[in-house]
């Protein structure tokens, strides 16, 4: 009998910790349910990403903080969902660094032509000073910049032909995201830049208004462009970087531990979804030829010849971006490369 009391106090005195976390947990954390808007498919590493942050901060939160990812744009395009944003109206949206430029200038930087040659250039920039900067910057603008996610590198499709030299996208009707500095590089480069809303371009490829697109791999798979541009080229021109914008006006609803929960969960989640991302990317390649996309592998001499056709376009944003900033990023790279020559 004295055995069986003890057991039942020893069990006891174990749960009351949790009672006591649970009750702290509630005291921290109100109910919050929180949208994250984006534009590209559901098994896309943002999808992912944001799902893994959800995880985070429902294991936190003992379930009171619900975050959901809607994608394939459900709730507005990339620049609506910065205006809900900025409005109170959305929590969060999850977009490009190339419309957040649209809101702060700078992010265009991470926009400019063959500016990493690599992940771990992109990674030195974007969680650095230089990446940290411009999320503060976005402050004023009534949004709070959590954190970067990515896209990876952006490649160029086509129905018309393979492009394996500069001279094969000239004349080609590519879409661009509705950015000056992307559409200065195609109308460069010698293409016909298109801008036009993401939601819009499978159908303006299908029936031939299009001739091309340039997205990363996991949207040319996501969205099935091999289906009306079966030429893929790893031209590899821009970096897809992204960003997660929070609704000022939700942000400061928030108490200090509920918002330091979702900057570590975001941060969390960013290196998870980077990882993800970069994991696919050569295995949805092989999927995307195997759906009958045509490869072709552009040399990195003829790539050097379209990164020197594209200088008019960096000496002609670096002031409209801001040349501290154009500055700052060029030579934090250069420094890099050089110490690891």
């Amino acid at each position: 009998m004295k055995n069986w009391k003890l057991q039942l106090i020893t069990a006891a005195v174990a749960v009351l910790p949790m009672v006591v976390n649970a009750q702290q947990v509630s005291a921290e954390f109100k109910e919050r349910n929180i949208r994250v808007s984006h534009v590209v498919p559901k098994d896309h590493p943002f999808q992912v990403g944001v799902e893994k942050f959800a995880d985070i901060l429902a294991q936190k939160t003992g379930g009171r903080m619900k975050m959901r990812g809607y994608p394939d744009g459900q709730l507005g395009a990339e620049l609506q969902s910065i205006s809900a944003a900025q409005g109170g109206i959305l929590e969060m949206a999850l977009v490009s660094t190339a419309a957040a430029a649209s809101v702060v200038k700078e992010f265009g930087v991470f926009d400019l032509p063959f500016l990493f040659t690599d992940f771990k250039e992109v990674d030195l920039v974007l969680d650095g000073p230089i990446g940290r900067r411009l999320l503060e910057r976005i402050s004023d603008k009534n949004l709070v910049g959590l954190c970067y996610f990515e896209t990876g590198f952006r490649h160029v499709t086509n129905s018309r032909r393979p492009i394996t030299k500069l001279e094969d996208i000239k004349g080609l009707k590519i879409r661009t995201i509705q950015n000056p500095v992307f559409i200065d590089i195609f109308n460069t480069l010698g293409a016909n830049a298109t801008p036009m809303a993401f939601t819009e371009v499978f159908q303006a490829l299908e029936s031939k208004a299009l001739d091309g697109q340039e997205t990363p791999y996991n949207n040319i798979y996501g969205n099935k462009f091999y289906e009306v541009t079966k030429y893929v080229s790893n031209t590899g021109h821009i970096y897809g970087g992204a960003v997660i914008l929070a609704s000022r006006k939700f942000w400061d609803q928030l108490n200090p531990a509920e918002q330091k929960l979702i900057q570590e969960s975001c941060n969390t989640a960013r290196d998870f979804e980077r990882s993800f991302q970069r994991s696919e990317d050569p295995k949805l390649l092989e999927q995307i030829k195997a759906k009958g996309g045509v490869y072709t592998e552009i040399s990195p001499a003829e790539r050097a010849r379209m990164r020197d056709a594209l200088k008019p376009v960096y000496e002609k944003y670096a002031s409209k971006l801001g040349e501290d900033v154009v500055n700052q990023t060029l030579a934090e790279l250069a420094k890099y490369r050089a110490s690891h020559k």
